[in-house]
């Protein structure tokens, strides 16, 4: 079992920086791929950013060169760096663990809205 812990998030006018940050605890030991990923209103949910263990990273294409995604694998956090906001980075935003340990599990933080306004 892995708990997450999501701060950050809020509202920031357009071209404007936030930044996110989760906390992991629990299984720590067994997390393999940690990520953000975000859902706007009427849409379905999807990937933003996601860093293994070993720090390799995978953006979604609207976000590359806006957004960056950094682990602490020491103190079992992830943090998404926010920059040059869009009104359509407009949504909650949702930390995520991976973890292996004979099957594959997913866990989820409670979520963060974040609001650009244009």
């Amino acid at each position: 079992q892995v708990q997450l812990v999501e701060s950050g998030g809020g509202l920031v006018q357009a071209g404007g920086s936030l930044r996110l940050s989760c906390a992991a605890s629990g299984s720590t030991s067994s997390i393999y791929n940690m990520g953000w990923y975000s859902r706007a209103p009427g849409k379905q949910r999807e990937m933003v950013a996601v860093i293994s263990r070993e720090g390799n990273t995978n953006y979604a294409s609207s976000v590359k060169g806006r957004f960056t995604i950094s682990r602490d694998n020491a103190k079992n956090t992830v943090s998404l760096q926010m920059n040059s906001l869009k009104p359509e980075d407009t949504a909650v935003y949702y930390c995520n663990a991976v973890l292996v340990a004979g099957s594959v599990q997913h866990y989820w933080g409670q979520g963060t809205q974040v609001t650009v306004s244009s």
